[in-house]
C-alpha cells in the first residue's frame, strides 16, 4: 500500500467540498439567528449565543480533522477558511457601520490559523504513527 500525499485532483476537490460544508454549517448554526437581544437596561447583545458558536466550531472539527487525517491539507485549511469567510461576509454585509469587514477579517485570519495548526498537528501525529508501525 502506497503512503504519501493524495492525488492532486483529490486535493483540489477537497477545497470546494470543505468550503461548502463550512457554509452549510454556518447557515445551520448561525444563519437563522439575526435578532439582537435587548436587555432591560437598554444594552444589546447578539445576534449569536455562545452555544451557537461553540456548536459551529465543534461540528467543523469533524470535517477538518477528517481532511487533515487524509492529508487533504489544502481543503482543511483553505476550504474551511474560504467557506467561513464567505459566510461571514454574506451574513454581516448589511451592517451600515462598515465595521463588518473587521469581523470578516478576524474570521478569515482566525479560521486560517486554527485550521493550519490543527492540520499540522494531525499530519504530524499520523505521520509519526505510520512510521512507528512500519519500523
Amino acid at each position: 500500500m502506497r503512503q504519501g500525499t493524495p492525488k492532486p485532483v483529490l486535493q483540489l476537490v477537497s477545497i470546494p467540498v470543505l468550503a461548502g460544508v463550512s457554509l452549510a454549517l454556518w447557515a445551520a448554526w448561525l444563519g437563522w439567528d439575526q435578532q439582537r437581544d435587548v436587555h432591560p437596561d437598554g444594552s444589546t447583545t447578539g445576534p449569536y449565543e455562545a452555544w451557537q458558536v461553540i456548536g459551529l466550531v465543534l461540528t467543523l472539527l469533524a470535517p477538518v480533522c477528517w481532511a487533515a487525517f487524509r492529508r487533504y491539507t489544502a481543503g482543511a485549511v483553505l476550504g474551511t477558511t474560504v467557506g467561513l469567510t464567505v459566510a461571514a461576509y454574506v451574513d454581516w454585509s448589511d451592517d451600515s457601520s462598515g465595521l463588518f469587514m473587521v469581523g470578516v477579517g478576524m474570521v478569515m485570519l482566525g479560521s486560517f490559523v486554527v485550521t493550519a495548526v490543527l492540520s499540522a498537528v494531525i499530519a504530524s501525529a499520523t505521520q509519526d504513527g505510520r512510521q512507528a508501525a512500519v519500523h
